[in-house]
C-alpha cells in the first residue's frame, strides 16, 4: 500500500488493512430470505432484515483481528419505522386533499431536516461497536441548518462557486462531531481537494457522455422501433451517473481518510484506485438492471471488499484506554424518518 501523504507519527504503529471476509453465496441466502420473509409479512419483517444485513457486513470487518459489531435490534428499528410511516403518511394526506396544510407541512419537514440528519446519524454511530467500545455522534441542530440548509441556498445564489467549500465543511461536520468513546474525530480537509475533484467529474462527464451519444446513434440506426432506443438510453444513463459519482467519491474519500484522525488513538488512510472503482460501480450496476436485482448481494459484496482492500488503519496505545459511556437505549425514529422523507446525507 501507498502511504505516501498519509499522517503519521512518531508513536504511531503500523497501520493494519481492513479486511472484509463476507462472500456473495453467503450474503445471497440471508438477502433471498430477508426478501421473501419482507414481502411475505408485508414489510414488518424488514426491520429483521435491516439488522440481520448489517450484522453481517459489521462482524466480517476487521481490524488487526477486531471485528466490527451492530447493535441495534429489530424492535428499534420497527418502532421507528412505524413512527415514521404513520407521520408519512399524514403528510402525504394532507399533501393531496388540503395543499395549504400540506404546504405548510413541507415548510415544517424542510426545517426538520437538520434534525434528521443528526439523529440518524446519531442512531448509526450509537449502534456501533469496535473493541467494545461504541461511537457517538454531537451534531448540533444549528451546525446542521447552516450546513444543509442555508449553505446550498447560498451555492445557488453564487452560481455554485461556493460549492467545493459547502462539501467541504459538510463533511467536516459530520466527521469531527463523531467520538469513538469519549474521544472525537478530527479533520483538516482543503476546499483546493474538493475543487479538483468537481473538475475531474465534469472533465469527464465530457468524455463519457458524448461516446453515450455516439452508442445511442448507432443503436437509433439499428433500431427501427424507438423502444429499443430507449431501453439503450435508460441502462447508459445510468451507468454513466454512476461512473461519475464514483470518480467523485473515490478521489473525496481518499482525502478524507487520510487526513481524518482520533488524536493518539488512530490515523485513517485510503489508497483506493478511482478507476477501479468507478469500474466496479458501473459493472455492478448493470449487472443488477440485467438480473433485474438477483445480482445484487454480489455487487454490495464486491463493493465493500473494493472499499475494505483500499483502507487501513493505525491504532496507537491509546487506543486501550478509550472510555465507552453510552447505552443501548437510543431511539430509530430519525433514521428510519430520513430514510422515508428522502433526507439523504452521508459521509463520503
Amino acid at each position: 500500500m501507498d502511504m505516501a501523504n498519509k499522517p503519521s507519527q512518531s508513536d504511531a504503529s503500523t497501520p493494519s488493512l481492513v479486511r472484509f471476509t463476507g462472500n456473495g453465496k453467503d450474503f445471497f441466502g440471508i438477502w433471498i430470505v430477508n426478501l421473501l420473509l419482507s414481502i411475505v409479512t408485508l414489510g414488518v419483517y424488514s426491520a429483521w432484515a435491516t439488522v440481520r444485513t448489517k450484522q453481517y457486513f459489521f462482524s466480517n470487518t476487521h481490524i488487526d483481528n477486531n471485528r466490527f459489531e451492530y447493535l441495534a435490534t429489530p424492535m428499534q428499528i420497527l418502532k421507528g419505522r412505524i413512527i415514521a410511516s404513520i407521520l408519512l403518511v399524514i403528510y402525504l394526506f394532507f399533501t393531496h386533499y388540503f395543499p395549504l396544510v400540506g404546504a405548510i407541512l413541507a415548510l415544517m419537514l424542510t426545517l426538520l431536516a437538520p434534525w434528521l440528519i443528526n439523529q440518524s446519524f446519531r442512531f448509526n454511530m450509537r449502534m456501533t461497536r469496535f473493541r467494545n467500545v461504541r461511537f457517538n455522534f454531537k451534531g448540533s441542530y444549528g451546525g446542521a441548518f447552516k450546513l444543509f440548509l442555508l449553505m446550498p441556498l447560498l451555492c445557488v445564489f453564487t452560481m455554485y462557486l461556493l460549492l467545493p467549500w459547502t462539501l467541504k465543511k459538510m463533511d467536516e461536520y459530520l466527521l469531527t462531531n463523531i467520538q469513538f468513546g469519549d474521544k472525537q474525530f478530527s479533520a483538516k480537509l482543503s476546499t483546493s481537494k474538493y475543487l479538483s475533484a468537481l473538475l475531474i467529474t465534469l472533465l469527464s462527464s465530457f468524455v463519457a457522455i458524448p461516446i453515450i451519444i455516439a452508442g445511442l446513434y448507432v443503436a437509433g440506426t439499428s433500431f427501427e422501433d424507438s423502444s429499443h432506443v430507449l431501453m439503450t438510453l435508460i441502462p447508459a444513463y445510468i451507468a454513466c451517473m454512476y461512473l461519475l459519482k464514483a470518480i467523485y467519491q473515490a478521489i473525496i474519500r481518499n482525502h478524507v481518510f487520510n487526513n481524518a484522525e482520533i488524536k493518539d488513538v488512530a490515523q485513517l488512510h485510503s489508497d483506493l484506485s478511482v478507476s477501479r472503482f468507478a469500474f466496479v460501480e458501473v459493472t455492478n450496476i448493470l449487472a443488477i438492471g440485467i438480473t433485474l436485482g438477483l445480482a445484487y448481494p454480489w455487487a454490495k459484496i464486491r463493493k465493500t471488499k473494493v472499499l475494505a482492500d483500499a483502507t487501513a488503519v493505525t491504532m496507537m496505545p491509546a487506543a486501550d484506554s478509550i472510555i465507552d459511556t453510552l447505552d443501548n437505549t437510543e431511539s430509530s425514529l430519525g433514521d428510519e424518518a430520513s430514510n422515508l422523507f428522502d433526507v439523504d446525507v452521508s459521509l463520503t
